[in-house]
């Protein structure tokens, strides 16, 4: 082992001292990862990479959860934060940022015709489900994906504690790709669901004709759409799912990729259901925040004028047939298997080869740090991955990692191979087949 943690060790366990699990995110936390043989803290980014606080240097996947979608320090964003901090950050009334990049998302979403701004994805979603209960007068909720971690939400998973059951029985999950089964759902109770709310795509891709049956079962049945474009808005098109599919919910949610790191979120949607904004309370000290509105907009505008999607999807394409080349070539395609679409690939363990599902995925996060790459399941891809020699870089280090997962699977006794605590799951809320 070449590279050393030991200051991320160090301010680990001093930060547990003032920070439960020492991160303000589960998935930023030890339990994503071998703790002993990978970064805690990170203290740099430039571009498409990051410096941890031991000095080691990586390419980055993880890219803070998505939201990071130019590159870190990208000189357009960070010259419109300091042009507006001259001006100042959080006004006493609202400012024109708000109404420019409104109109930027009105113009670039089908079915945004009005629009109010939150700071993270949860906002979006929550209040997307509060109007949704406005405008219908119902209260149940049928839910498809990740949507943050909300009562409405949360309580819908294993990590429930402390939500109320009379909450938790108001949100049914359904199964994505299966329009008979909400059908059945919605069935159920004719008059009780306010929202149908689903991530419109992801590591699978929607089957043809789902999202059409989607919507035309909330028309027939009188349930407001809502599309949680969080991850999928200004990475799979300009216009999000919506756009890439022609298909039109009543309200959506965006994010992550809107500010390159600045915390921004969106809800946008036909002006009949956002006007109940004026009834209903969804008001934040800090949703007209002026630094975010003005990463915002440089950020929209740079990924329009450089087709940022497309992009994308060239960069995924090549990393996803280069890695299965890699697994092909090391023999390990029982253990491995390449999901999602160009704009978002995926390498992720089977748990039907030789080793189960956390071992697997234990070891080749431990090798792909070993030789230079941070990432998650997903390479979470921004614009700076682009750069000259990176994607070569990406392709060669998961040769060197995932060849060391071969070789610790032909030993007998490959967790001996950790170097640390095996990953913590979480939980799983994103559904994906095996199968290539």
């Amino acid at each position: 082992m070449t590279r050393s943690f030991d200051r991320s060790q160090a301010l680990y366990q001093r930060a547990l001292e003032t920070i439960p699990l020492a991160s303000q995110t589960f998935s930023k936390s030890v339990m994503s990862t071998v703790e002993g043989a990978a970064p805690l803290f990170l203290e740099q980014g430039d571009g498409a990479r990051v410096r941890d606080v031991d000095g080691n240097s990586y390419v980055d996947y993880v890219m803070g959860l998505l939201p990071v979608v130019l590159g870190y320090r990208d000189p357009d964003v960070d010259t419109a934060i300091r042009a507006q901090l001259d001006r100042g950050i959080s006004f006493s009334l609202a400012t024109e940022l708000e109404t420019d990049l409104a109109e930027r998302l009105v113009s670039l979403i089908p079915c945004a015709e009005m629009v109010r701004f939150g700071k993270n994805g949860s906002d979006a979603t929550s209040a997307a489900v509060r109007l949704a209960r406005a405008h219908t007068g119902r209260d149940k909720v049928a839910i498809c994906g990740y949507h943050g971690w909300h009562d409405w939400y949360i309580g819908t998973t294993a990590r429930h504690l402390g939500v109320p059951k009379s909450v938790r029985e108001l949100s049914i999950t359904f199964p994505f790709n299966d329009a008979n089964a909400l059908e059945a759902l919605l069935k159920t109770e004719p008059d009780a669901f306010a929202a149908v709310i689903l991530e419109p795509a992801g590591l699978e891709a929607p089957e043809t004709g789902f999202l059409e049956a989607v919507r035309s079962l909330c028309d027939r049945y009188g349930v407001v759409l809502v599309f949680d474009e969080i991850v999928t808005g200004f990475r799979i098109h300009m216009g999000g799912a919506q756009a890439a599919y022609g298909v039109t919910p009543d309200l959506a949610c965006f994010g992550k990729a809107m500010g390159n790191g600045m915390p921004i979120s969106a809800i946008v949607g036909k002006g009949n259901m956002m006007r109940l904004m004026e009834d209903i309370f969804f008001s934040g000290t800090f949703g007209g925040e002026a630094l975010s509105l003005a990463a915002a907009i440089a950020t929209v505008d740079k990924l329009n004028s450089e087709d940022g999607p497309g992009k994308f999807s060239e960069m995924g394409a090549r990393l996803k047939k280069g890695v299965l080349s890699v697994i092909n070539s090391h023999g390990v395609s029982e253990e491995f298997v390449t999901k999602g679409d160009d704009w978002w690939p995926a390498l992720l363990p089977t748990g039907r080869g030789r080793g189960d599902a956390i071992l697997i995925g234990s070891l080749i996060k431990q090798e792909l740090i070993e030789a230079g790459v941070l990432m998650g399941a997903t390479f979470n891809l921004c614009l700076a991955h682009g750069d000259t020699g990176v994607i070569d870089e990406t392709l060669a280090a998961c040769d060197a990692a995932i060849g060391k997962v071969a070789e610790a699977l032909k030993s007998n006794d490959p967790h001996a191979r950790l170097r640390g605590k095996p990953m913590q799951p979480i939980f799983q809320v994103r559904q994906h087949k095996l199968e290539d």
